[in-house]
Order: C-alpha cells, then sequence, then structure tokens
C-alpha cells in the first residue's frame, strides 16, 4: 500500500518526485525517501514521517538531477523509522518497493551466508542485495533485475536504479499496482496515475510479471511468462482526468472535496445508461438468455465496497428477483465457493487494484464463472481481468476513508438491477419509467442534503468526548448503518458498531448506558415503525438518539436531534441517508484535530492480504 514515483527524462527529476509523492501519500505516510543518480553515483535522503519531512532533509535545487525515484510507506515489515524508509540500497542498487516479499527470511539468510549486511528490518532489504549479486558477476542491471524476479515470492511492484546504468530505471509489476506514464524524451512509474496527472495523461497500467526498462529515449516492456519482447505504443491509454481533480479546490481536506462531488459523481455514473438500462447489460455482454436463465449473483468487496454490495444485493433481490450472495473478498477464496452453472460474480473496487478483491476474482475465474467488476479506474488490473466493466467515472478519490466511490458504486449497481429487473419481467413498463425518474433526480436531492453541513458540524461538536456511538437501520439502510460506523472509526477514532436494528435486543442492547450516542438511519419505509420501537428502546435506557428521516415530525419527543433528508423513493434512499453520516465523521474528526486525509495505521489502496 505504499507509494512509488520514479522519473527519466530530460527535466529537474526532483520537483517532479516530490510533487508525485505528495499526490501518492493517501497511500502511505509513516515514513518517505528519494533516490537520485548525480553523476557520480547515487544519492539517498529518507526518513520516518511524512513528505514534509523529507523536504527538510533533502539537498535544495540540486542541478542535473534526471534519474531519480521515490517512495511514500505504509508500514509491513519493520516499524516505521529511518532506516526502515525506502528505498533500500546494496552494492550501488536502489530499490523502492510496494507489497510483500513472501519468502524474504529465507533469502535474506542466503544472503548472509554470502557476506551481506543488512541495515532494516524490512522484507524490501533483499532486493537490491539479489540484483547487486547479479550485477557482480556480469549481469546488466536489465539483465540482473531479470534473473532475480523468480527468486520472490509474493506481490511487489518494484522501481530499481543501479549506479552501473545511471540514466536508466527498471520498473516490475507482479500483483501490485504499477503504472508507466509517457511523455516528450521523459517516462514515469507511478503506484497510481494522480502521482504523474500534471505531466502525461498517457499512461501504460503494466501488467502482472511485466519488466519495464525506461531511458529518456525509449521504454521496454518484457514479458516474464514467455512471451518475450511486448509492443507497448497499442498500451497506451489516455485519461480523461484533469490535474484538478487530484486538488483540494479549496476545501479544507480531499474527503471534505470529495463529499461534495457526490452529486456529479453519481450523475457521470448513470448519465449514459438511464434511459437505456437494458443497453448497458448489452454492453456488459450479459445477453438476454444468460440474465433471464440468471440463477444466482454472487458480490465480493472489501470495507466500504462491501457495504455498497450490500446495498446492491437489496436492489437486485427487489427489483430483479434473484438470489444474491455477499461475501467479504479476504474471506472468499479461503470458503471453498460453490459457483453453479449460470451464476454471475461481480467484483466492486473502486481502485481496481485491492489484493484481496482480485485474488477473490481470480478464484471465480478458475472456478469458470462470468467475472463483471464494478470499478473507478481504466485499465485497472480488475478491469483488465474481469470478462466486463462497469466504471463508476467518480473521478480521482485521494480521501482514505471512501465517500463518492461509495454512492457512485450504488448508482452503478442500481442500474444493473433496473436493467435486470426490466430484461426479466418483474417490474412494469410505467413503474421502471418511474423509478428511473427517481434516480434521475438523486443528484439533486444529494446536492439538497449537502445543505445540512453546517447543522451537521454543530451536531458533531456535542460527540468530541465520547467513547463508543451505536448506528441502526433496517433493510437497505442497514448497510448504511454500518457504512456510518466505519466511517465514525476510521476519521474520528470513535468506537462504533453498526447493527441490523432487529438485533440490537440480541445483545448489543447491553452496551447502552445514559448519554450514549445511538444514531438512527430511520426514512419513512416499511420498517418505520419497527425502527420506531428500537428507538424506543434505547431511549428507555438513556440513550442519546440522532435519527435521520425524511419526516422528522414522526419522530418529535421520540429524537433527541433529527437530521431531515429529502424523500425519495424506499430502495434509492441510502444515496441520501448516507450523506449526514459522512458529515458526522468528517466534522466530529476535524474538531478533534484528526488527519482525515490520512487517518493513523491506514492507506488509500490495499494491495497487500
Amino acid at each position: 500500500m505504499c507509494g512509488i514515483v520514479g522519473y527519466v527524462g530530460k527535466g529537474n527529476a526532483l520537483p517532479i518526485l516530490i510533487d508525485g509523492l505528495k499526490r501518492l501519500e493517501y497511500r502511505g505516510y509513516d515514513s518517505a525517501g528519494i533516490a537520485y543518480q548525480n553523476g557520480k553515483g547515487i544519492e539517498i535522503y529518507k526518513t520516518k514521517g511524512k513528505i514534509r519531512d523529507l523536504l527538510e532533509i533533502i539537498p535544495l535545487n540540486p542541478s542535473g538531477v534526471s534519474t531519480a525515484i521515490g517512495h511514500t510507506r505504509w508500514a509491513t515489515h519493520g516499524i516505521p523509522s529511518t532506516l526502515n524508509a525506502h528505498p533500500h540500497c546494496a552494492g550501488g542498487v536502489v530499490v523502492v518497493h510496494n507489497g510483500i516479499i513472501e519468502n524474504y527470511r529465507e533469502l535474506k539468510a542466503y544472503l548472509v551466508a554470502e557476506g551481506c549486511n543488512f541495515s532494516s528490518d524490512t522484507d524490501t532489504e533483499v532486493i537490491p542485495h539479489l540484483i547487486s549479486l547479479n550485477i557482480k558477476k556480469g549481469l546488466s542491471l536489465y539483465e540482473a533485475v531479470k534473473e532475480m524476479i523468480p527468486k520472490l515470492s509474493g506481490a511487489f511492484a518494484l522501481g530499481i536504479m543501479s549506479e552501473a546504468d545511471p540514466h536508466t530505471i527498471c520498473a516490475i509489476r507482479k500483483g501490485s499496482p504499477l503504472v508507466i506514464g509517457c511523455g516528450d524524451h521523459e517516462f514515469f512509474i507511478a503506484s497510481d496515475t494522480p502521482a504523474i496527472l500534471p505531466y502525461t495523461n498517457k499512461f501504460i497500467f503494466l501488467e502482472d510479471d511485466h519488466l519495464c526498462t525506461l531511458t529518456r529515449e525509449d521504454l521496454e516492456i518484457t514479458s516474464l511468462n514467455g512471451a518475450g519482447s511486448v509492443s507497448y505504443r497499442d498500451k497506451i491509454v489516455e485519461v480523461d482526468w484533469s490535474p484538478s481533480m487530484a486538488e483540494k479546490e479549496g476545501y479544507e481536506h480531499f474527503m471534505l472535496k470529495e463529499i461534495y462531488e457526490q452529486p456529479s459523481a453519481v450523475s457521470n455514473t448513470i448519465g449514459e445508461w438511464i434511459d437505456h438500462p437494458e443497453r448497458l447489460l448489452e454492453e456488459l455482454h450479459l445477453n438476454i438468455k444468460m440474465t433471464i436463465g440468471l440463477g444466482r449473483l454472487h458480490i465480493v468487496a472489501c470495507g466500504t465496497s462491501y457495504h455498497a454490495a450490500l446495498v446492491a444485493q437489496n436492489m437486485i433481490r427487489n427489483l430483479a428477483r434473484i438470489p444474491v450472495d455477499v461475501e467479504i473478498a479476504s474471506e472468499y477464496r479461503y470458503s471453498n465457493p460453490i459457483i453453479e452453472n449460470g451464476n454471475l460474480f461481480i467484483s466492486i473496487t473502486q481502485s481496481g487494484e485491492t489484493a484481496d478483491t482480485l485474488a477473490a476474482q481470480r478464484e471465480a475465474t478458475a472456478r469458470k464463472s462470468k467475472t463483471l467488476t464494478v470499478c473507478n479506474v481504466v485499465g485497472s488490473t480488475a478491469a483488465r481481468e474481469a470478462d466486463s466493466v462497469l466504471y463508476t467515472r467518480a473521478g480521482i478519490e485521494i480521501g482514505v476513508a471512501s465517500t463518492k466511490a461509495f454512492t457512485s458504486q450504488i448508482a452503478a449497481l442500481c442500474m444493473i438491477a433496473i436493467g435486470l429487473s426490466i430484461r426479466r419481467g418483474i417490474m412494469s413498463m410505467s413503474e421502471t419509467k418511474a423509478l428511473r425518474h427517481q434516480l434521475a433526480k438523486i443528484p439533486d436531492l444529494i446536492e439538497k442534503t449537502l445543505k445540512k453541513d453546517r447543522e451537521i458540524k454543530d451536531l458533531a461538536s456535542t460527540l468530541l468526548h465520547s467513547r463508543d456511538c451505536i448506528y441502526l437501520g433496517r433493510g437497505i439502510n442497514f448497510p448504511i448503518a454500518i457504512e456510518g460506523a466505519l466511517k465514525m472509526k476510521e476519521v474520528a477514532y470513535i468506537h462504533a458498531e453498526g447493527y441490523p436494528a432487529g438485533e440490537l435486543k440480541h445483545g448489543p442492547i447491553a452496551l447502552i448506558e445514559e448519554g450514549m450516542p445511538v444514531i438512527v438511519v430511520a426514512p419513512i419505509n416499511d420498517l418505520f415503525g419497527k425502527i420506531l420501537s428500537n428507538i424506543e428502546e434505547v431511549k428507555a435506557r438513556g440513550a442519546r438518539v440522532i435519527a435521520i428521516t425524511d419526516e422528522p415530525e414522526m419522530l418529535v419527543n421520540k429524537a433527541d436531534d433529527v437530521i431531515e433528508i429529502p424523500s425519495t423513493h424506499p430502495l434509492l434512499s441510502p444515496f441520501l441517508s448516507v450523506i449526514p453520516l459522512q458529515f458526522l465523521a468528517y466534522h466530529t474528526a476535524v474538531l478533534k484535530g484528526c488527519d482525515v486525509d490520512q487517518p493513523r495505521n491506514l492507506a488509500k489502496s490495499v494491495t497487500v492480504e
């Protein structure tokens, strides 16, 4: 989950690296470092802390730096420290690494026996030692890296430089994301496109087991699985994201900016398909025979995307009357899953690089299932490997705590649910038209909900000293309760748990004590009477109830605080009920002084198990 940036070309590499690392800091921020060729050798600067700490130790405007690599770290092996920070060096070879080398202990034992000395506790340090030994045998940097790769087990993306070849960077991807940026007599490597968007919009999404050699004049890609040299020009993808999309644009935090971008993100996701949901199925290669005979859907995801899957489960069951299984990706492939003929597997991943989700998708592929991914990143691994892909078009999401990706995902899945319902003849044309009309209005209704910002900020100020919160919801809004609880945990560091409200009396009600905040998602629907009973149960035990509803007068003298949201179709209420919960977590975190965009111990794209 670390961030890698590299540059080789005619420009000054250091400003490019620093800018790129700042844009990748959401991937890891416990240490950082850079290495560059100075004409006589390689200089390395690294430190515990964030990019701002790195800026205090690197030289000001060194001249002639045209080849460099950098790294921002999320610790896996070894505590956050200067010694464990990347880049790591041995014998004139410097490496930055994202991922995990699973057999590093065996490799380290071998290297120690060969006389190598280690200075860190990381798994990464074995890599420059292995390459250095190969170079000492007379191999070129490219040959030394190629010889080394089969010795590594695990998932990794690497950026590599050598004093013996001062105008070259080698890059390798195996299971961890790495993109190549193509410019005019300059090339870039990065863990994610935002790092280098100011410099190019032309990217190659490196595939697994592809080794890339970059100079300022050209690049070469070699497939290590036997295919040999790969022509890269037909692999270039031009992305339509602008550099400004990766900037805060006046907002205090990326998370706040992305909360406010949800109307446009949802609109972009549904815009092309709102009038033609059946055409969407055709674009996804879901033909009439398959969709009518569809026996079961398997949806797999992690974290916030998992909560989107639970919302989709409710939508698809209700609209298309298809059985839907939703599983956490990290558990899926270890559960000996049953995928029968005529089933469809759907993975949900914002980045398209989430390790557990990719592993689950590959498991489904191995079991001969048709695979569809709902993803935000064009050219990502999930998108390339799935049989079909539905892009959410939410734009770049930088905040570690996901917001607009969530609402865009449920928008995309809602379109699939509507298309399946039409195809299977479950809804009448008038019902379908009415639902699509309501869905088309959702961006405007989100806009109205965003106007509750100030009101919710005032409410958040009353939660600063809370140790625990309980979130309750029913039906399609139960996933919103657990999503709201997750946000509070992620950014405000308050212990919060979400429950289906009917489960309250089966244990969680024992936690209720005087003044404990209980946040209840309570839009008016056929379960409102049930949720009202749950409110009365917790109130009777001293809880402080914060309710989110579209009919506040129904909760007079029931809830202590009420946040009003607009009314919509019951199946679409999650789009609106989640917004106050995002604001509540955000403002509580800010008022507590938490680092909202870079919460402790977290990173944006979880590319290791």
